[in-house]
């Protein structure tokens, strides 16, 4: 009977991790695991290493740690599945460490429980069913002897090595084969989905530990460069500097390093082209606007942003993917046109490299005062230490001065009252480039929790809509008040002409769901690429005549749109995105490696390809998904390796 007993209990916490991992896959996914045998072969070990912790010790020992296992287990699955809900990812072990800040947010998260209830109770029913098998003595916590724990090690290294030799026999097919995911993928969300949480959670935890393997890095760029290389067009001008990366190459030691210089050799700049120069010399505006979307553009509610939108350049295949950090990670792309490293906080890590290619180093080399403001907290995100480094002159937010000026005590704080208390601190000057980080527009949107919301209710009520949808509205009116703020200012001062306009958002509205979201949509979005279709807004009054683009474009694509504008001299290799509006190859990258060209929009998950412009091959879906996966890495060692300092006498 103890025997058995024991059995049981190796057997329960086998079946508690199969079952909690099927169990976010249906709720988190929304299918049952494609993947079962992958996630049953590596849970098995996982369920007998718990249970071996819990074998060690003396009876009394053994039962408390077996009951703080279990509740440690149910809840980490159930703050997986609460963070996905929210960011559409998983909770990277950076971020469980540095991620403290989050708590700010207690209303979603309850909110999130709240709406999910029966999937929580489902995450803690393993807890409850171990109470009652406790309750009727089917557990056994006595200790186990030396040999019962050799047979358990051997069973379950056994075990783990089949799981491994599996991946390598059904490998499938395409750059997101078994191995290369499992090996080489930083997507937590794809291995997770392939291999089941813990998985996906043990081997972030390696790559934290031991850092990334350049190996695979090299491995990837090397495909890369195997691709037959394009020849400029000796007739035109290319964004491009005297920079001569064969030379560098050959000059190098460092295996890792000469092949990023192999890399920016082969990369396309963009040329220069008929809007290059466009607004030389004239004063640059850059707001990244907290969940802004084309659905929050109207004319009735939001008139200025309406205009804007549809006076300046109007660009109509717009995409800001949502990455793992949200806002961080959106903000980040706007910033650098690099693509961030999956798994920690790019926003924060990069803060002490140097920087060439960020709006304050550039245009602080052109004469320009350079101002940075943010309405919620200097320190979320870091951004204290990163807007220095990204070489604004100063950083004004909640904590370095802001509260002294405007009303800070409310959530969230209003867009409006910013723009009225900084423009002063630069209207003035000869040339001056002022950047915004948006708080406004941030969830939750219900009018009881929301300052904002209940601020501009009353515009809002009467509408045919959801109470969120009511509320995501209201938060845009804010946005909208504050831009028409700033264009008075400007007005006023005799300084709108000289002045551009650039808005962005840092993701979508996730804090609306698909129903809401399409709501308010003059299309129906999908939950995969459609709903991070979002607006770029680039605007002078000088415009004569509206500017329509419908080549595809993404948010790393808005720092080189603007550079070329300002007829900045700039290498555009060393960028991951490209002028919207020179003839470079469009190509949106999503963080799981799905991606949007001119030709169609692939799924990296469910490896389909949506054509718009008749079939395409496998092999140019081969083609452009390694090129995104060398965005993804060569973005990685930039920031891992403070790339640019290697180059900085040419830059």
């Amino acid at each position: 009977m103890r025997i058995l007993n024991k059995a049981k209990k190796t057997m329960f916490f086998v079946l508690m991790v199969i079952y909690e991992e099927i169990i976010f896959s249906i709720f988190a996914f929304k299918q049952f695991p494609k993947s079962i045998i992958f996630i049953v072969l590596f849970s098995i070990p996982i369920g007998m290493v718990l249970e071996l912790i819990t074998s060690c010790l003396k009876e009394k020992a053994n039962k408390i740690i077996s009951y703080i296992i279990i509740v440690l287990f149910c809840i980490l699955f159930c703050a997986h599945f609460v963070y996905n809900q929210i960011y559409q990812s998983l909770i990277s072990i950076y971020s469980f460490f540095n991620g403290k800040q989050v708590f700010q947010f207690y209303e979603t998260i309850l909110e999130v429980i709240k709406n999910n209830f029966g999937a929580i109770v489902l995450f803690i029913l393993p807890l409850i069913l171990f109470i009652i098998l406790h309750k009727l003595k089917k557990i056994d916590f006595s200790k186990t002897s030396i040999k019962e724990k050799i047979i358990k090690l051997v069973i379950l290294v056994l075990i783990q090595i089949s799981a491994i030799l599996s991946i390598n026999i059904w490998n499938g097919e395409g750059i997101y084969q078994n191995k290369n995911i499992y090996y080489n993928s930083t997507s937590l969300i794809m291995t997770a989905r392939k291999f089941g949480v813990c998985t996906s959670m043990r081997l972030d935890i390696k790559r934290l530990i031991f850092k990334d393997d350049d190996k695979k890095s090299i491995e990837v760029i090397s495909k890369v460069l195997s691709q037959p290389k394009q020849e400029l067009d000796e007739m035109l001008e290319y964004n491009i500097l005297d920079i001569d990366f064969d030379d560098l190459a050959e000059e190098e030691s460092n295996s890792t390093i000469k092949s990023m210089h192999k890399y920016m050799e082969t990369q396309i700049p963009s040329e220069k082209n008929e809007y290059t120069g466009m607004f030389e010399g004239k004063n640059l505006i850059v707001i990244v606007a907290e969940s802004f979307s084309n659905i929050g553009i109207r004319e009735d509610l939001t008139p200025t942003l309406y205009k804007l939108y549809n006076e300046g350049f109007n660009f109509k295949n717009f995409y800001t993917p949502l990455y793992p950090v949200s806002t961080g990670d959106g903000e980040y792309m706007a910033d650098t046109s690099l693509i961030p490293k999956e798994g920690v906080w790019s926003i924060a890590e990069i803060r002490n490299n140097y920087i060439p290619y960020s709006y304050a180093n550039i245009f602080k080399k052109l004469g320009y005062t350079t101002n940075s403001y943010h309405n919620h907290s200097s320190t979320y995100y870091e951004r204290d230490e990163y807007m220095p480094a990204m070489g604004y002159d100063s950083f004004l937010a909640v904590g370095t001065g802001l509260e002294q000026r405007m009303n800070c005590n409310q959530w969230p704080n209003s867009d409006l009252e910013m723009i009225k208390v900084t423009t002063d601190d630069y209207i003035d000057n000869d040339k001056f480039l002022a950047y915004y980080m948006t708080v406004s527009g941030h969830l939750n949107y219900y009018k009881c929790d929301n300052a904002i919301v209940n601020k501009n209710w009353d515009i809002v009520k009467d509408l045919p809509y959801s109470e969120e949808a009511r509320g995501y509205l209201a938060t845009q009116i804010e946005l909208d008040r504050a831009i028409e703020q700033l264009i008075n200012n400007l007005k006023e001062k005799g300084k709108l002409e000289d002045t551009v306009i650039v808005i962005t958002g840092d993701h979508y509205p996730y804090g609306l769901e698909m129903n809401q979201l399409n709501e308010l949509s003059t299309y129906e979005r999908d939950d995969v690429f459609e709903k991070c279709n979002m607006p770029l807004i680039i605007w002078n009054s000088t415009i004569e005549e509206p500017i329509e683009v419908k080549k595809v474009g993404s948010i790393i694509d808005v720092l080189p749109t603007v550079l070329n504008l300002f007829g900045v001299e700039y290498d555009s290799r060393l960028l991951m995105g490209r002028d919207i509006l020179s003839n470079s190859e469009p190509l949106v990258v999503f963080s799981d490696g799905s991606f949007i060209t001119d030709k169609g929009k692939y799924n990296a998950i469910t490896d389909e390809f949506i054509s718009v412009s008749g079939e395409v091959d496998k092999d140019y879906i081969e083609r452009i998904s390694t090129i995104v996966e060398g965005k993804r890495q060569i973005s990685r060692l930039i920031l891992e390796k403070n790339y640019y300092n290697l180059l900085r006498e040419y830059l």
